[in-house]
């Protein structure tokens, strides 16, 4: 099992350690709830350095990201990031990434922490035009800064201008006394805040400086139970979970970054797809009664026939109700619409909603 740079620090404040991805991760310290309530509330750090980052350079950079991703890349100008997903040829996802433009003829790609050597096989196989790709996940860090109090409480430690960086751009700047550190406006929270790509050697002390800064206004490390409560009420798609091999982008909802303007791998399956009409979708539901769905729970309709399944599924922290994601059929994945959860034999009746769950 790999550990971060910060594995000694997380388990000196006392985190509970498990493994996630082949790491060894914090996944709470104080407990999710209060974790939660400082995100949203306040400021809180996370240490996310176990996901993958691959360079991508040459006159070829932006047709390789352009073959392989379902978004369109070629809109990017330098400091612009772009949410996306690489189709596999069976309808699926290989898996959900972001592209950050850093240089003309350069470009990061930022992929999920379980699919490293998958993504990273999938995206060499179609390099056949000579792009130069190197695998920086090994070297680099991740520090997610998230919270309304977040450009605050860290200004004092960068002459970049954080309020001016605006959702899904980023700067390339100092920060906490380390030069050229990439500081982006790409949060999995909804609460604000930015992240912090840094090389491993430099994070320690990033680390320590912005526990320094943040103290007076009441700064906390938070751990991936919480951000995945987080992520969850706004809606945000889990690899793994909501999204996978056998998913297609316009069954989860993730039409808008599925641009026909261009071909990308398997892009006329999805094109005919997209004409014919899916069979079932990605929808939001809160539970109408005080319980909580989870994974692979059934869904039901009013006679208990089995109509899809839960993919995300909590007791929202913010709202103090059970909510969750699930794909249904599409007869049944209209708002407002009554569904019903199966937990323990008991059919425990729900709504679909529309999302995001948690309203600022």
């Amino acid at each position: 099992m790999k550990n971060t740079a910060l594995t000694h620090i997380h388990e000196s404040l006392g985190a509970k350690m498990l493994p996630f991805a082949g790491y060894n991760m914090p996944i709470t310290y104080e407990g999710v709830n209060a974790e939660h309530e400082t995100v949203r509330n306040g400021v809180g750090v996370f240490d996310v350095s176990h996901m993958g980052e691959f360079l991508l350079t040459g006159p070829n950079a932006l047709a390789l990201i352009q073959k392989v991703t379902s978004n369109d890349a070629s809109t990017l100008t330098i400091g612009r990031a772009q949410y996306s997903c690489l189709p596999n040829n069976e309808g699926g996802i290989v898996d959900d990434l972001i592209i950050y433009k850093m240089k003309e003829e350069q470009y990061l790609l930022v992929v999920n922490a379980s699919n490293i050597e998958k993504d990273w096989n999938w995206i060499s196989s179609y390099n056949d035009l000579g792009v130069e790709m190197r695998n920086l996940s090994d070297d680099y860090s991740l520090l997610a800064i998230q919270g309304p109090k977040a450009v605050e409480a860290m200004q004092a430690l960068t002459s970049v201008d954080l309020s001016a960086i605006t959702y899904y751009h980023f700067e390339v700047g100092d920060f906490a006394g380390i030069e050229h550190v990439i500081i982006s406006a790409t949060g999995y929270t909804g609460s604000g805040g930015f992240e912090i790509y840094c090389k491993n050697n430099e994070v320690e002390q990033i680390w320590n400086k912005v526990f320094e800064a943040g103290a007076a206004y009441g700064i906390k490390p938070i751990g991936l139970a919480a951000r995945d409560t987080l992520r969850l009420e706004m809606g945000f798609c889990l690899y793994g979970n909501d999204i996978n091999d056998t998913t297609s982008p316009l069954e989860a909802g993730l039409g808008w970054i599925t641009k026909f303007t261009k071909d990308f791998t398997n892009s006329e399956a999805l094109k005919k797809q997209k004409e014919a009409g899916v069979a079932r979708k990605l929808i939001a539901f809160e539970m109408q009664e005080r319980a909580v769905p989870r994974h692979d729970y059934e869904i039901v309709d009013g006679e208990g026939n089995v109509i899809g399944i839960v993919t995300s599924g909590t007791m929202s922290p913010s709202m103090n109700k059970g909510i969750g994601l699930g794909y249904v059929t599409v007869a049944n994945s209209a708002v407002d619409s009554n569904i019903f959860i199966r937990i323990r034999k008991n059919d425990v009746p729900a709504k679909v909603v529309k999302l995001p769950f948690y309203k600022k």
